[in-house]
């Protein structure tokens, strides 16, 4: 089994999850630190 073979057993909707998991999850790393960092200051 080559690497291609693997790539093509993903399927797309996989890839597009994740995509989607590591957007939000940095949106929320964002709303923690606005939180705690900018917020207080006001």
């Amino acid at each position: 089994m080559t690497g291609r073979d693997m790539e093509e057993k993903l399927p797309r909707a996989l890839w597009v999850r994740l995509f989607v998991y590591v957007v939000v999850g940095h949106l929320f790393a964002a709303f923690i630190y606005f939180l705690f960092e900018v917020a207080p200051k006001k």
